[in-house]
């Protein structure tokens, strides 16, 4: 499955290179919206962020520099227009590592998410996710390692279980004694 691509305004669509992940960039505070009684994304443009202990970094263009976006605790009932407002509001928004919609009244897993190809930690625990094949959407984001969905209508559909601390300590044993490393062949000269 081909993952869908997005223009952002302030690279023009293009890869980012410029965004060093060893660098202190990942340890730039998140741009916090939560408990902001936020209904609409463009209300992301009017009201001001939670202050953190630490500042985010803007950019020369004014915009801020950050990779995490946490919008939880709202009244967000859908994402149009996320893209557009979060590329109006970050320097690098192709870059978000972390998308933090938790407790807010999301009824699907918008579309639009899938276009964060860096994506590695969605939190929708808390919404009114019905049906687990909108996890399937999400299927094209190959760095997305931890999703919250606890406290979603899904949780009673058939199928859905969740996954314990216990189950991937279980997981991570069981592949390091049953999957072979791949030998590595060394290359002889013909001589």
């Amino acid at each position: 499955m081909a993952s869908s691509a997005i223009s952002f305004p302030s690279t023009g669509g293009k890869t980012c290179a410029r965004w060093n992940y060893s660098t202190a960039s990942l340890q730039a505070p998140p741009l916090d919206y939560s408990f902001r009684g936020i209904s609409f994304m463009q209300d992301l443009l009017t009201e001001e962020p939670r202050a953190g202990l630490k500042p985010i970094h803007r950019s020369e263009g004014g915009r801020l520099l950050t990779q995490a976006i946490w919008l939880n605790n709202n009244t967000l009932g859908e994402l149009t227009q996320f893209t557009e407002t979060v590329g109006k509001l970050l320097e690098y928004p192709e870059d978000i590592y972390w998308i933090d919609l938790s407790f807010n009244d999301l009824p699907i897993i918008d579309p639009v998410l899938t276009s964060f190809y860096n994506l590695r930690h969605l939190n929708l625990h808390g919404n009114a996710i019905q049906q687990l094949s909108e996890v399937d959407k999400l299927a094209v984001l190959p760095h997305l390692r931890n999703l919250t969905l606890h406290g979603n209508p899904v949780e009673e559909e058939k199928g859905y279980s969740g996954v314990t601390k216990l189950d991937r300590t279980t997981a991570a044993v069981w592949r390091r004694m049953n999957i072979r490393p791949k030998k590595v062949r060394k290359r002889r000269d013909d001589y």
